[in-house]
């Protein structure tokens, strides 16, 4: 299994849709810290506006009050709570995977190595790698923009944000199983790619929110992951919130060996 793990890392750097996820999820960061630093400065603002460019509100005072006293941990679940990270990470994950099927990587793989389900957990571990680099990038690249653009955070313990990244990853991991799923199922990419930006957007979230409260049901809303994300507290998720991320993480995990070990019975992978 490590020798396909590793091999599968070595895939991963050298895809060029990889690097291209990586470049759009740190411009658009960049973009949302910068745009945040402009709207708080009125010199910024007016400049903007000079420019041509229309601003619907003239005014920063209350952007300025929100920002005042917020530290660092509170910027960040602003920046990443919005379910951007899943909808990245789950699109990269299901256009790495798919590529094993489209190039016949998995054919060969699967009859020099009869033993499939090290190919599976080495799936597994690759969503868990690449759902961690977007995460730590994301942290990493808007805690650095708001000191770049002369936002004044006050400082969070290097802990609370560890223990935020920690629950954040597993999340999005819990997430990027559900694409694997998808991706073994219908042997393409487009379910994974439309399901990723309904479901990380919070599309089938808010709809599902509203069925519930029509008809009178317990709200099933608060199950999905994107609602799990955006909810979460900061630094540390409450004991329902773990439980219910711990859940999802080995739920799809051992959803995805035992449809991958069936699926792969048949000769015509």
């Amino acid at each position: 299994m490590f020798n396909l793990l590793k091999m599968d890392i070595r895939r991963l750097f050298k895809s060029r849709s990889f690097y291209t996820i990586l470049a759009v999820t740190t411009a658009l960061f960049v973009m949302l810290v910068a745009m945040v630093s402009a709207a708080s400065d009125p010199e910024k603002l007016d400049t903007l506006k000079n420019t041509g460019m229309v601003v619907t509100d003239t005014s920063s005072e209350g952007i300025q009050e929100e920002l005042r006293g917020m530290d660092q941990m509170d910027f960040l679940y602003e920046c990443v709570h919005s379910g951007f990270l899943l909808v990245i990470s789950c699109i990269g994950v299901t256009l790495f995977v798919y590529s094993d099927f489209s190039s016949g990587y998995i054919k060969n793989i699967c009859f020099a190595r009869p033993r499939r389900w090290e190919y599976v957990l080495s799936k597994i571990w690759v969503a868990g790698i690449y759902s961690g680099i977007f995460t730590a990038l994301s942290i990493i690249v808007s805690l650095v923009c708001a000191v770049l653009f002369g936002l004044d955070l006050e400082p969070s313990p290097i802990t609370g944000i560890l223990q935020y990244a920690f629950w954040l990853w597993l999340l999005n991991w819990a997430f990027d199983l559900l694409a694997l799923v998808l991706v073994l199922l219908t042997r393409g990419s487009t379910l994974g790619i439309i399901m990723a930006v309904v479901s990380g957007g919070g599309l089938d979230a808010v709809l599902l929110q509203n069925l519930c409260r029509r008809f009178g049901w317990h709200d099933l809303a608060q199950y999905l992951l994107s609602m799990v994300a955006s909810q979460q507290c900061v630094p540390m998720p409450s004991t329902s919130q773990i439980s219910m991320i711990l859940g999802c993480s080995v739920g799809w995990a051992a959803v995805y060996v035992a449809g991958s070990l069936i699926a792969m019975e048949k000769r015509d992978i």
